[in-house]
Formats: C-alpha cells, sequence, structure tokens
C-alpha cells in the first residue's frame, strides 16, 4: 500500500496533496525566500506562480518521523514569465529613447500560489526594505509605479485589493473571465489579455467549423470555473452543441484517499474516452491540465499493463481544445510522460511575437552568485534533475550534481520553452506599458524641474495616461487598452505538434478577431493543422450519433438532449441536401427528388415529339392512311360512272373520303410542343372534320333507310328521296358541332399550359382545353352522332342496297364506337405524351376503321373484280332480294 502511495504521490501529486503556507522564522512574521530585487530609480513589482509546497495526507496512525516528507514543487516553465519582465526592463534601460538617465528597477516575489502569500507579497512590494511593517514606509522610499501579476484571477483579485487602495497600476497577464464589477472595484486594474468572453464565441465557432456536436467539458471546480460552464452551456444551447460530459477538477491542490482516487479515476477514464467523443474543451489552469494527463496516462499506460483484456479499450486519439490560461507544463514528477498524448490540440493562445534577443537573453542565464534571482536555484535543481548542494542521506553515486553550464534549450517543452508564450508576451508588454507612461509622464516634467523631482510623482497619476496608451513594441505590434481596461487585440489559434523527445512546437493554424463581424471572428487554416495520430478520420467527428446523410432528416429522442436524434427517410417528393438537416425541403416546382432524395434535379419536358420512336411511328401513319384515303378517293373520282359508284351516293361518298382524308391529316397536329396555334385549333378541327364524317355516314344509312321505305306504293317517304335530304342532313348535323365550337373558342378558348405537379420527374407540355366542359360537349356531340349511326345502320343491316353497303356501314360504326369507348378509360388513366398518344391512335383507327369497312369491299369488286361492278348484276340482286 505504501508503494501504491508513493507511486501516485510521484504521478500526481496534485491528487494526494495540498497546499500549505511555508514554515515561519524566528526573526520574520513570514519568510519570503524567493525574490528578485535590482535597485532603481522608479521600481516595478512582479508577483509570480513559481513554487507550491505539497504535503502528503497525514494518517495520524504512524509517527511523525514515519510519514513521508514534505515536497517542494517548481513549476519551472512559468520561471521564464520572471525572465521576460527583466528582459523587458533590462532592453529599457539600454534603450537611450525611453526613459533617459533613469534607471529602472524591479522586486519580483513568488506567492506559492496560496492567498496569504499573495497577500504578503503584495504588501512587500510596496513597503518592505530592511523589515516588514505594514502601511509604513521604513527607509527610503521604494517608488513603486505598477505591478505585474497575477497570472491566475485568484491571485490577480488578491493583489488587486491592495494595490487599488493606493492606487497603482496592476497588469494581470492571464487570461481568465472578469467578474461583473470588476472596473468600478478595482479601477486601478488593467488587463494584458482580451476579455476572455471572446473565447466562448471563438470556441463555439471552432465547434461548428468542424461540425462537432457532442463534445466534453474539463473545468476547475470554482468560481471561474462555474461562470465558463454557466457562459458556454449557453452558448452550446444556441449553437445546437451538447455537452456530452462535463467534468470538475480541484483547481489548488488536493489530496484524497489512495484508494478513492484511483477508483474514481477509473470510473471517469469510459466517459473521458468515450469513442464519440472526439473533442474536449479543458477550461482552468495548471491542475485543469495534469488532471487530464493523469487519465490519459492510466488509460494509455496503467491499464493496459495491469489489464491485458482491456487494452485498446481505451483509445487516447482526441482533440483537447484549451483556452489561453492553459499551458502545455509537467511537473518535475511528470517530466518523463509523453506529450505526444496532447498531439494535435488546438488551442486558443495569447498573440505572441517572437522579440529579438529574448532566446541569447535566455541562453545567457545561468547560476551566478552576482545575480540575486532568488528563483534560479530551485528552478534549475528541478529543470536539470540535478543538486547544488550534496544531500548527505543520498550516495554520492545517486547525486547529480548541477554544473551551471547545463543550457536551457536542451530541456523538453513541457519543462521550459525556449520561445517567448503568450503569458511572457504579456509580461514584457506590461512592463513596456509601465515604462511608456512613465515616459510620457516624466517628459511632460522634466523641462520645469530635475530629474529627481521630475520622478516625483505619484502611480495615480499614470492612470489617465494608461487609459489612452498606443506604443509598438519592440515587434511592431500595437500595443492599446479598451474602455475597460483590457488590450484591444485577439486570441491566436495554435496546433500542437509534438516530437518523439519529447519536445513540441505551436504552430498557428487560425485567428480569433473581435473586429470582425459578428459570428466571423474566427478563421481556421485547416490545411495546416496535424491531427492526433490515433484519429481513424481526420478531421474527426464528435457527435452523440452517426450523421444523417443527405436523403434523411432529424428526428429527437424522446427524453434525450437534442444533439441525439435518429434518422429518418425524406418523404416522397422531399429532398435533404446537407447532413443533419433538421426537415426535409420540396424542390422547386420544375425540379424533382432523386432516387437518394438528396438533390433536385431538373424536370424535363414532357411532350408527343416528333423525334422520339412513337412519334415517329404516328407521324408515318398519318399520312400514310391519308394517301390511302386520297387513292380511294382519286379510284371513285376516276370510276364515279361505274354502276357501283353512283349506287350509293357519290357525293356523300366524296364528302366522307373527304372528311376521312382531312381526320389522318389533323391528328398531325397533336404531334410536337404545343403552341397558341395548334392548341387553339386541333380539338376544333379534330370535331368539326369528325363530326361531317359521321354525319356523312350517318347520312348515307337513313338515305338507304329513306329509299326502301319509298320504294313502297303510296309510302309517305317518296317525296324526300333526293340529294338534298341527305346534303341537309350532314349541314345541319355539322353546323351544330361548329356552333359548340365557335362558343368554345369565344367562351373558354384552349392554350398552352405547363402541368408540373402530375408527373414527379416530368413537366407536361400540353394544351390546357380551357373548358372541360366544352371539351366534353364536343366529344359527347360526337359520340351521340356515332350511336345514331350505328343504330340506324344496325336496323338497316338487311335492307336491300346496291352493294350490301349498309352492313359494312354497321361494321363500320361497329369499329368506330368500340375505339372511342376504350378511348375514355384509358385517356384518363394516362398522363402527358401518352395521352396525346391515345387520342392520335383513336383518330387514326377510328378513321382507318372507317375507310377500310366501308370503301375497301368496293374497292376489291372496283379493282380485282371489275365483272361484279355491272347494272345487271345490281337489278338481277334486287330483284332477288324482293322475291
Amino acid at each position: 500500500m505504501v508503494k501504491e502511495e508513493m507511486l501516485l504521490l510521484m504521478w500526481f501529486p496534485h491528487l494526494l496533496c495540498k497546499q500549505h503556507p511555508i514554515l515561519c522564522s524566528k526573526n520574520d512574521p513570514l519568510q519570503i525566500p524567493l525574490e528578485w530585487y535590482q535597485p532603481g530609480d522608479i521600481q516595478i513589482g512582479g508577483i509570480a506562480n513559481h513554487v507550491a509546497y505539497i504535503f502528503p495526507m497525514l494518517s495520524f496512525k504512524k509517527l511523525p518521523s514515519e510519514e513521508p516528507e514534505n515536497t517542494k514543487l517548481v513549476l519551472t516553465k512559468f520561471y521564464q514569465h520572471v525572465l521576460a519582465l527583466v528582459f523587458a526592463i533590462k532592453e529599457i534601460n539600454e534603450n537611450p529613447k525611453i526613459l533617459p538617465n533613469v534607471t529602472l528597477g524591479f522586486q519580483i516575489y513568488d506567492n506559492y500560489y496560496g492567498a496569504i502569500m499573495s497577500y504578503r507579497t503584495t504588501l512587500d512590494l510596496l513597503f518592505k526594505w530592511h523589515k516588514f511593517l505594514p502601511n509604513y514606509q521604513c527607509g527610503k522610499h521604494k517608488n513603486v509605479m505598477g505591478a505585474i501579476g497575477g497570472l491566475t484571477s485568484i491571485t490577480s483579485l488578491q493583489m488587486a485589493d491592495i494595490l487599488t487602495l493606493y492606487k497603482i497600476p496592476q497588469f494581470s497577464y492571464g487570461s481568465f473571465e472578469p467578474e461583473e464589477d470588476e472596473r468600478t472595484r478595482f479601477p486601478s486594474f488593467y488587463r494584458m489579455v482580451p476579455n476572455e468572453a471572446l473565447q466562448y464565441r471563438g470556441i463555439i465557432q471552432l465547434l461548428l467549423h468542424f461540425n462537432w456536436k457532442w463534445v466534453g467539458i474539463i473545468t476547475s471546480n470554482d468560481d471561474s470555473g462555474e461562470h465558463f460552464l454557466q457562459a458556454i452551456e449557453t452558448l452550446f444551447a444556441q449553437s445546437g452543441i451538447c455537452p456530452a460530459f462535463i467534468e470538475m477538477v480541484a483547481k489548488a491542490f488536493q489530496y484524497y484517499d489512495f484508494e478513492q482516487a484511483f477508483s474514481g479515476m477509473l470510473s471517469k477514464i469510459p466517459v473521458l474516452f468515450d469513442s464519440k467523443v472526439n473533442a474536449l474543451i479543458v477550461y482552468g489552469e495548471v491542475a485543469s491540465f495534469t488532471w487530464v494527463a493523469a487519465h490519459i496516462w492510466i488509460a494509455a499506460i496503467w491499464i493496459p499493463l495491469s489489464d491485458f483484456e482491456y487494452k485498446g479499450k481505451t483509445p487516447t486519439g482526441k482533440v483537447w481544445i484549451t483556452m489561453a490560461q492553459i499551458d502545455f507544463m509537467f511537473t518535475d514528477m511528470q517530466r518523463n510522460w509523453d506529450i505526444q498524448m496532447f498531439h494535435g490540440a488546438l488551442s486558443f493562445t495569447i498573440h505572441a511575437s517572437e522579440i529579438t534577443g529574448f532566446q541569447k537573453f535566455l541562453q545567457a542565464t545561468r547560476p551566478s552568485g552576482e545575480i540575486e534571482d532568488g528563483f534560479l536555484k530551485d528552478f534549475w535543481e528541478q529543470a536539470f534533475e540535478c543538486t547544488f548542494i550534496p544531500n548527505s542521506s543520498v550516495p554520492m553515486e545517486k547525486t547529480k550534481l548541477c554544473t551551471g553550464v547545463e543550457k536551457l534549450e536542451s530541456l523538453p517543452g513541457p519543462v521550459f520553452e525556449m520561445s517567448m508564450t503568450g503569458h511572457s508576451y504579456s509580461v514584457y508588454n506590461a512592463v513596456y506599458a509601465v515604462a511608456h507612461a512613465v515616459h510620457a509622464k516624466y517628459s511632460a516634467t522634466s523641462h520645469e524641474r530635475t530629474t529627481v523631482t521630475a520622478l516625483n510623482f505619484d502611480p495615480w497619476q499614470l492612470h489617465p495616461i494608461l487609459q489612452r496608451i498606443t506604443f509598438n513594441n519592440s515587434s511592431g505590434n500595437q500595443i492599446m487598452f479598451d474602455d475597460d481596461g483590457e488590450l484591444a487585440t485577439g486570441f491566436d489559434i495554435t496546433n500542437l505538434v509534438t516530437f518523439p523527445n519529447n519536445s513540441y512546437i505551436r504552430v498557428k493554424v487560425g485567428t480569433l478577431d473581435p473586429q470582425a463581424p459578428r459570428g466571423q471572428e474566427v478563421t481556421i487554416y485547416e490545411d495546416r493543422i496535424e491531427w492526433h495520430r490515433n484519429l481513424t478520420m481526420v478531421p474527426p467527428t464528435s457527435q452523440c450519433n452517426d450523421n444523417c446523410l443527405p436523403g434523411y432528416s432529424i428526428q429527437k429522442r424522446e427524453g434525450g438532449k437534442f444533439c441525439c436524434y435518429d434518422c429518418i427517410p425524406c418523404p416522397k417528393g422531399m429532398i435533404s441536401m446537407w447532413k443533419d438537416m433538421d426537415k426535409c425541403d420540396r424542390c422547386q416546382d420544375d425540379h424533382y427528388p432523386n432516387m437518394a432524395q438528396k438533390l433536385c434535379i431538373p424536370k424535363i419536358q414532357n411532350f408527343l415529339s416528333i423525334a422520339e420512336p412513337l412519334g415517329v411511328v404516328l407521324t408515318c401513319l398519318a399520312p400514310f392512311f391519308s394517301l390511302v384515303t386520297a387513292l380511294v378517293l382519286g379510284i371513285f373520282i376516276k370510276l364515279q360512272d361505274t354502276p357501283i359508284i353512283k349506287a350509293n351516293n357519290r357525293s356523300l361518298t366524296y364528302l366522307l373520303l373527304t372528311s376521312l382524308l382531312l381526320c389522318f391529316l389533323c391528328s398531325l397536329l397533336f404531334i410536337g410542343q404545343p403552341n397558341k396555334v395548334t392548341c387553339l385549333f386541333r380539338q376544333i378541327a379534330f370535331g368539326i372534320i369528325f363530326s361531317v364524317a359521321v354525319s356523312s355516314v350517318l347520312a348515307k344509312t337513313i338515305t338507304v333507310v329513306v329509299a326502301f321505305m319509298a320504294s313502297k306504293p303510296g309510302n309517305i317517304f317518296r317525296k324526300w328521296v333526293s340529294k338534298s335530304l341527305a346534303h341537309s342532313l350532314v349541314l345541319s348535323c355539322s353546323l351544330v358541332q361548329v356552333g359548340i365550337c365557335m362558343a368554345w373558342l369565344v367562351t373558354s378558348p384552349p392554350f398552352p399550359d405547363l402541368d408540373i405537379k402530375s408527373l414527379d420527374a416530368e413537366i407536361i407540355v400540353q394544351c390546357n382545353e380551357g373548358s372541360v366542359t366544352m371539351f366534353y360537349c364536343v366529344f359527347g356531340y360526337m359520340g351521340f352522332l356515332a350511336i345514331i349511326s350505328f343504330t340506324v345502320a344496325f336496323l338497316a343491316r338487311n335492307l336491300p342496297d346496291s352493294f350490301n353497303e349498309a352492313k359494312f356501314i354497321t361494321f363500320s360504326m361497329l369499329v368506330f364506337c368500340s375505339v372511342w369507348l376504350s378511348f375514355v378509360p384509358t385517356y384518363l388513366s394516362t398522363k402527358g405524351k401518352y395521352m396525346v398518344a391515345v387520342e392520335i391512335f383513336s383518330i387514326l383507327a377510328s378513321s382507318a376503321g372507317l375507310l377500310v369497312c366501308i370503301f375497301f369491299p368496293k374497292c376489291y369488286v372496283i379493282i380485282l373484280r371489275p365483272d361484279l361492278n355491272r347494272k345487271e348484276l345490281l337489278i338481277r340482286a334486287k330483284q332477288q332480294k324482293f322475291s
């Protein structure tokens, strides 16, 4: 058990240990061992977050001598913040253009991550000279013109509690959400970073850019973490994003029972490494980062070694999205962990530019007795894992002595960086802000006073200057504050690219610009991003369920989060063109869905074209039958004096053949794309011509009946036997149809029209009949004439007639009526060009029936049996009929 506790202490000190103030000295109420002082005409103070003391849990079951020793934990990476302040002051003192003949000094303390030390060191900045007396300046006036700190929100506010009383400008370099009344409570408070609320909008736009709707949140368990959750969850709901889980991490260094801590972490691993949650937001400070690292280490290293069956079940390929306050830093006890677990992380970082000479300044940093740097010794020993003073309790062969010539550039990135970090860049700019403000005030008074008296002004007099100050730093970037005392700039979006030697670089892959239009603040250069090597797809997906593909729409799950849904196919006639559509849309009227229902296709025009096979066939049939009809008509005209032609009323025969010829030709009006002319005349021409043809057939039939009745002596029908009866009958019957058609044209004429609804994939180019009633009146009248003709012919089929024409008329009208009776249901059940084709076929078939049944028998006699075409045979046939 002791062994396991020691292992956990080495790997996860923040879980086993809690913060504890350092021990008091006999000479001072509270000794401050870590400080760096450099005298000057004016002073700039700094509060760093450099060291934390951690203490193991006391069981009270052992002797004090048997309890584990206290441990000093140096956050080596934050030492660069101290060096950035010193470097900036060194540059200013060497620059004759800023504060000439004035030397800047500094005094930097460490607050040991504790409230007591934050207040104590802040007071020391103002009053300590040889001995600490609160609110009393002992000895020489320190002339502090500004204080820089802190990195964390709590440290900054603790400093502000004191500095605001003396109206001394304070410059915080950490990125955290300000309190609502912070500017009112702390008017001397300035931020060297933009407002954290800008990052919230950036996170939302980043998630939406990659369509990450199912994300994990890891945040600090404090007021700032609560505020972050309230703000981000509101933005999530507005943007259709859901938190898959929320984990609260203790911000301070705390401890738990070993078994409870370890079992707690094991229980959270399945949640943290859910295969559907590939994007995880980490908010907070150092503790949040080390908490994540611990769980990744357990998932990737500990569990596979201790439980073989568990191996491979917890993928570590995730996209970690970190806020600007978080730095990729390992403590001394975690330095052997592999930083590649965070490969591909996306971070909102404080904009930083490389400062000329800073890396050389870092390389020149060496332990030396001449430099009063109280931070360097502890940093050097933990960073390089060596010691300056051997411990007598440790064998010499196991002791690594520090030589002082070790190189900072050899340290891995999680321990120390040679490139200036965003926080160090903020410290650097804060020093220059104080220097430029003092320079402006100094320049305004120095022409009237000596150098000593020119500097004799109070720090509060710098506030009007700081509120409107604008300057360019040595890298050319403009520095200025907005009305809220925050730096008026944006954030960079960086991608963490790691290497096998545990080093890394940050690649800029985007920007967060507060000046951009609302909703467009984030710019992402996706081609620059290098994703985690364990991801199976890049960019990865992070959703509660698979995307609803085009052709499907979202259906919310009952009682579940709104990001979790089912996918249902789009209803017929509707599409969804994109993934995860809330609802399917209808295509425009002139488009239709494809088979997959994911895009709209323009509808093609549907009409009976002369270029398609059906149109070609019908187009050829109409002239063919017209030619045959013309040939029959020519034969009858040429042989008009033969008995068989004279016996059947030649004028009616010519009229019938002519009308049939026109019937065949009028079918051509139905072929091709409808236009105003064809629509106006095709049904009218067809109705009138067919009425003339049927009237002619009726007249021929009635003529046979009247002629038979008139052959009886004393019959009243004798006076009706003449050509005028037949002509009058044809004319009167036809005029009725003409009247109907004229009324149709006057009241509601046909016109070209587009039917976009009847067929899914086609637009029917048709002739709108204008008035359906008039259309059926025309057809109904033709049907009425046909039925009368068929009835009369059927009744007269056995009457004596020249060459038995009544029988032929009966057969022809039977064919005619059959065609048009079958036409009605067929016509009504078809659409588009096939409806037109049915009508054309009915015209050709009925006309051909009349032609064949009435005239082909006569043509047979005229052409093939001329011996039967004699008057004697006709007279003999009649006599035999009456006998």
